[in-house]
């Protein structure tokens, strides 16, 4: 249900005047209120929310609404293992993936882990004959996780190459294929429930091509990462080499679990564990620091402010470093998947808005392509300006200065803008932008990055009274082509069925 106080605290935050950027720059204190540095054990993190609207007033108002629902109770509850996840009755449990949680729940995934540990050293020891590359069959949540990790990390090598295959479309998988060696491939098939449509299709498919590339025992080559072990025994997959996790982690957090499985083959254990780690810190500043001090509360109540108050439809997010290239896609995933929803968690209609619409690119491609819309177009679009100060490669050093000082530029030229009396050259400005700038990128920084941006999302969520760990809105369509699929879909509409019937479909 609607908490009454919530929605009063939410009028007088509607109600509260919109003074400019420039306007609260004008206190001195600002930069130090709202940009802070956290260190973690990759590293330092700067997040500065500075060039917000953010203001006392707004955060007080905002701190009233997390009290009215009760966000701590919600957090701890999140984090001592209880059902927070209502509609499925179960616990949402990554971080105990990490080390942070309910006792059992964390000496069950360190087990878990130091089975994985086994089977990655026997890899990387050539146990299981020579192993050259990996493909990781998943989708959504078990390959958006692997690939970002696998692209931010690997750049300048990886114990083993992996290629992340989640599309359906054949052209993927065959892409995958034809960069690897069947006689030193191992195939890795990530699917919770181990029913996935797509993933399990590619799957036989790439069994096909060990089979016909001369390996005798294809399945010998499988390893499965699944919350359903009983499933991938039965499918053939030796249970020596079937990775289980809980099923209280879910797909779009499982990358901390067995589905993390790729990375360590790529980076390494020691890798692997540091990416756990970074996560962790994170885990505990959620934990430990105070409301009105959390970097993480901090960015979320910017979000709600941004979508509830200001009715900002989507919110943008540009990686200024090439190797940070999937963060985007990734929190796409995340935020959209958890916080998309039309219901409370009691299944009472929400009144407000959900979550924006997650989009963005990469600096500075998408200042040719897109920032002409952020600068002078009609709506307003908060943007996440994420940067590393310790370039990703060893060229020039001119390249990353020249990286580093468009990102900071946009951010300025958001705020200020530039008057002009010809419209057409005439910058508004007072537009928002918060920026995360990282000393270095390595495992631990990228796992405290994703983690930040979980909380973030569990924050919006619980203050809005909904549920971000089931998502039933994924589901209708794949029925529908399942009915297709299997000839017994009737009575779509005519458009459908004119499609269906122009491309030789159930014909």
């Amino acid at each position: 249900m609607i908490d009454a106080q919530a929605e009063l605290f939410w009028t007088a935050l509607e109600g509260l005047p919109r003074p400019t950027l420039k306007d609260l720059f004008a206190d001195p204190m600002r930069l130090a209120r709202y940009s802070a540095t956290v260190d973690l054990p990759g590293g330092p993190i700067i997040f500065d929310w500075s060039k917000t609207h953010l203001s006392p007033e707004v955060e007080a108002l905002l701190g009233s609404i997390a009290a009215a629902m009760d966000l701590e109770g919600r957090r701890d509850a999140l984090i001592s293992g209880e059902k927070i996840n209502n509609t499925e009755g179960r616990a949402a449990e990554h971080t105990a993936q990490r080390g942070v949680g309910k006792e059992s729940s964390v000496e069950d995934a360190a087990d878990l882990h130091a089975r994985m540990q086994m089977l990655v050293d026997a890899i990387h020891e050539g146990a299981l004959g020579e192993v050259n590359s990996l493909i990781h069959i998943g989708i959504g949540g078990s390959a958006l996780g692997p690939a970002l990790a696998i692209d931010a990390l690997t750049r300048e090598g990886a114990k083993v190459a992996v290629h992340v295959v989640s599309n359906i479309d054949g052209c993927a998988l065959e892409a995958a294929m034809k960069a690897c060696d069947p006689a030193t491939t191992m195939i890795a098939i990530a699917s919770k429930t181990f029913t996935t449509t797509e993933t399990m299709t590619n799957a036989h498919s790439a069994l096909d091509w060990l089979r016909d590339g001369g390996v005798s025992d294809p399945f010998g080559r499988v390893v499965a990462l699944t919350a359903a072990p009983e499933k991938a025994v039965e499918w053939g997959v030796d249970e020596t080499r079937v990775l289980p996790f809980s099923e209280t982690v879910g797909g779009r957090y499982s990358l901390w679990s067995s589905i993390g499985f790729p990375v360590a083959i790529a980076l390494g254990w020691q890798g692997f564990a540091e990416f756990l780690d970074g996560a962790a810190a994170i885990d505990r500043h959620f934990i430990d620091i105070d409301l009105a001090e959390n970097v993480i509360v901090r960015a979320a109540f910017a979000d709600l402010y941004y979508a509830q108050v200001r009715a900002c439809q989507t919110r943008a997010v540009f990686a200024y470093d090439e190797r940070l290239a999937l963060l985007p896609d990734y929190l796409q995933q995340l935020e959209m998947e958890s916080n998309g929803k039309r219901v409370l968690a009691d299944g009472s209609p929400l009144m407000r808005a959900s979550a924006p619409v997650t989009w963005g690119g990469v600096g500075t491609d998408a200042q040719h392509a897109v920032f002409q819309l952020l600068h002078q177009g009609t709506h307003l679009i908060p943007v996440d300006f994420l940067a590393v100060k310790v370039p990703g490669h060893d060229l020039d050093p001119v390249h990353h200065q020249i990286l580093l000082s468009n990102c900071f530029a946009q951010g300025a030229a958001l705020m200020a803008g530039s008057a002009s009396d010809d419209g057409a050259r005439d910058y508004p400005g007072d537009r928002p932008s918060a920026t995360i700038l990282c000393d270095d990128l390595n495992p631990a920084t990228l796992g405290a990055l994703i983690a930040f941006h979980e909380h973030r999302t569990f924050v919006s969520a619980a203050m809005l009274g909904i549920n971000p760990f089931d998502q039933f809105g994924v589901e209708l369509g794949k029925a529908i082509a399942k009915q297709i699929d299997s000839g017994e879909g009737e009575g779509f509409d005519p458009s459908t069925e004119a499609l269906l019937a122009a491309a030789g479909i159930g014909a």
